[in-house]
């Protein structure tokens, strides 16, 4: 086999596993509160600890793989990855169970995107598009097996099961690599910017943990605030820094090109509309409407099958609206699918309730792919390197974002209603919410030119961005 598809399928063994791991936790969310237990919302912890940590160590992965070498920091992560994924299904108390999630979100803020570089550096540019798509399909694959498989885990066997089934993925990807991948690593490698990486991963992990524990029961309201707060001026504290530092950890300049600016800002409010569906979903189908995880999972992988139809679609339909139009108009109709969900009742037909979310799929992957590629429009090659650390880390703190949100407006309505127990018509106002919050993306798109992103056409950066899957 060539190195143009050995070495991409490699690392799709990472990514694959990375994939299915994300969608199988969300199906099986209210099972694992329960045998911890926890109130179902409470588990929120073990997505937003995951995310946050890829958003935090994501920046500084490109580092570590030129210091250490592609092939060293790519087997390390997928062993953490692994030993993590062993400690979440060993977890017997909450506070451990998140723990491992965050350290399972190490392992994965540098086993995929490090993957990426060693590709990068091992095929030659004319086979860059066939490595690619060796990578992208595998992946692809994750989000529509993960929902039917965690639920089936989940239903006839044990939750802990969807974690240990990484192992054995993991041990082969970790002696593929070992065996076909180069340690590449350059020569001369740039100090790290130590403070820059110490204000925003403080900032970032106080502000997140206050948002998420707000209105729980883990600590006073009070302190949740506070640690809002203090994350914030950590992080206003970083912008100060990245203003004086030679090589800040992610360069804020970059937001002043305006494709990439707008890109990052559509980007991170529609996937905080809806980045919160993994969670939402999976918990009004169990507690809403007295499904099983199985059958959760099988309803909830409509959307994955959605975003597969999709890619191959994405590319000529944005090519014949262009990306100012497709992004306004595509925000506008996501918002809707998920206003749907609102309408959802325990009597409502399996059979209406897989196309539209197979429909709502479509819509979403479109979006996704549109907004992956339009921050690149604009950028230097000499700084894509640069501009893609900043976006990974938007993308993954939003993605959380979403789900502390949803999860804070599913328990206001909750509160609100004067329901003891979560019931399906707590969950229309939070469903609404999050389809309003996706619009607004719609307004940002706005601001785009109306030609932009018009001579992306064989740029290599085109392809590059297609990879970064939801």
């Amino acid at each position: 086999m060539s190195r143009a598809a050995l070495i991409p399928l490699v690392v799709a063994c990472a990514l694959f596993m990375e994939m299915v791991d994300s969608t199988v936790i969300s199906t099986s969310l209210p099972i694992i509160a329960r045998d911890l237990g926890k109130d179902p919302i409470l588990l929120k912890l073990g997505l937003t600890a995951y995310l946050l940590s890829l958003a935090v160590f994501i920046p500084i992965s490109g580092w570590i793989c030129d210091r250490f070498g592609g092939r060293t920091v790519f087997r390390s992560a997928i062993a953490i990855f692994m030993v993590s994924s062993m400690l979440c299904g060993l977890a017997h108390s909450f506070a451990f169970f998140v723990v491992a999630r965050f350290l399972q979100g190490i392992g994965g803020a540098m086993m995929v995107p490090v993957g990426r570089i060693v590709i990068l550096r091992s095929i030659p540019r004319e086979e860059y598009v066939t490595a690619i798509s060796y990578l992208t399909t595998p992946a692809m694959l994750g989000p529509v097996i993960g929902p039917p498989l965690g639920g089936f885990i989940t239903t006839y066997l044990s939750w802990r099961w969807i974690f240990y089934i990484n192992v054995p993925i993991s041990i082969l990807a970790i002696f593929l690599a070992g065996r076909y991948m180069e340690n590449f690593r350059e020569p001369d490698v740039p100090r790290l910017d130590i403070a820059g990486f110490a204000l925003s991963a403080s900032g970032l992990l106080l502000a997140m943990f206050g948002l998420t524990t707000i209105n729980d029961q883990l600590m006073p309201v009070i302190a949740s605030i506070a640690c809002m707060v203090v994350g914030f001026i950590l992080i206003l504290a970083y912008v100060q820094h990245a203003r004086r530092a030679p090589d800040p950890l992610l360069d804020l300049q970059l937001l002043k090109i305006k494709t990439y600016g707008i890109g990052i800002s559509s980007g991170s409010c529609f996937r905080v509309g809806v980045g919160s569906l993994a969670f939402m979903l999976p918990m009004l189908l169990q507690l809403g409407f007295g499904l099983s995880p199985a059958q959760s999972g099988v309803l909830t992988c409509a959307s994955g099958i959605g975003a597969v139809v999709m890619k191959p679609l994405a590319k000529p339909v944005i090519g014949f609206f262009g990306f100012r139009r497709l992004l306004m108009w595509n925000a506008v109709s996501s918002a809707i699918w998920i206003a749907t969900f609102a309408l959802f009742r325990p009597t409502t037909s399996h059979a209406i309730l897989f196309p539209v979310l197979l429909a709502a799929g479509l819509f979403h992957s479109l979006q996704f792919t549109a907004l992956n590629v339009i921050p690149y429009a604009d950028m230097p090659d000499s700084k894509v390197s640069q501009a893609t650390s900043l976006y990974a880390m938007s993308q993954q703190l939003s993605l959380g974002i979403g789900v502390a949100l949803g999860a804070l407006a599913l328990q206001l309505s909750t509160f609100v209603q004067r329901h003891r127990t979560i019931v399906t018509a707590d969950f229309w106002p939070a469903f609404l919410l999050l389809a309003v919050i996706t619009l607004v993306s719609a307004i940002f798109s706005a601001g785009l030119p109306a030609n932009a992103g018009a001579g992306m056409a064989g740029r290599p950066l085109v392809e590059a961005a297609e990879v970064e899957l939801e």
